[in-house]
């Protein structure tokens, strides 16, 4: 007899994931609908671990992620829809049709080599992947948040060479779109306003895009620097014994630009 395999990382969280649901009551009332508002929440705890860099928490809401990911394996072997196997299987065999320079021997058709064209490759395998008439767009979730989804919007339309060849465009694009936010102020006309803001929003993020980085992680650092300025502007009204909500604008940005110089 052959000695009893380790199960794998993965196994033991859903076999103690069916152990839940076999003897915990709360657990066994679970549905994929009564656990999304825990899953969203999870991955955006995950989201601000690795945003700061803390691989302590990352590791620990990682392992929280996993259970609720194990949970929907569970829910899904219940049911008779899907396994761990077949969720496996399904992605080795995406990742093999989108890589077929990587993977020539397990994709039926594939050709080997063209390593230099490979994003365009896994361009070309997702479109094959599609319906004739489905959009490059089609797939992203309407509830991202919108300054991720602008970002995938314009990544997606890249993919297929709808784009600006350096940074210099979108950076046009940033002055054009604020005097037209500008013009649109003038008029008074709400509709046309909040219009010319999202358009200018839009180019914003791809500015960020073409220069290589995260426009989301750009903002969160920039809320960040904002938040611990203002912090120290109350701080140092409170040492002087000022008044805030008196204080004025100028006697404010004043403070802002003392705190500012001090890093």
């Amino acid at each position: 007899m052959s000695p009893r395999q380790e199960p794998s990382a993965l196994g033991r969280i859903v076999e103690l994931v069916r152990d839940l649901r076999a003897r915990c009551p709360w657990d066994a009332a679970q549905t994929a609908a009564t656990l999304r508002p825990y899953l969203i929440e999870e991955v955006f705890e995950l989201d601000h671990a690795i945003g700061l860099g803390d691989d302590a928490a990352i590791r620990i809401e990682l392992g929280d992620l996993l259970l609720h990911l194990a949970f929907q394996i569970v829910l899904g072997e219940e049911r008779d829809a899907f396994g761990a196997g077949d969720i496996t299987q399904a992605v080795e065999a995406k990742m093999w049709r989108r890589h077929p320079h990587l993977f020539p021997d397990r994709v039926v058709g594939g050709a080997a080599g063209g390593t230099p064209g490979a994003p365009r490759t896994w361009e070309h395998q997702k479109r094959t992947e599609r319906s004739a008439d489905a959009s490059v767009l089609d797939g992203l979730p309407p509830t991202m948040p919108a300054l991720v989804m602008a970002h995938r919007l314009q990544e997606r339309a890249a993919g297929v060479g709808f784009d600006w060849p350096d940074v210099q465009g979108p950076l046009d694009k940033v002055r054009e779109e604020a005097g037209e936010v500008v013009a649109a102020l003038d008029t008074g006309d709400a509709t046309a306003i909040e219009q010319e803001l999202g358009d200018l929003l839009f180019a914003a993020v791809n500015v960020a895009r073409k220069a290589g980085f995260d426009p989301r992680a750009a903002l969160e650092k920039a809320n960040g620097r904002f938040a611990d300025r203002f912090r120290r502007i109350e701080a140092l009204a409170r040492a002087r014994g000022i008044d805030l909500y008196d204080a004025g604008l100028a006697v404010l940005d004043g403070m802002w630009e003392e705190v500012k110089q001090e890093g």
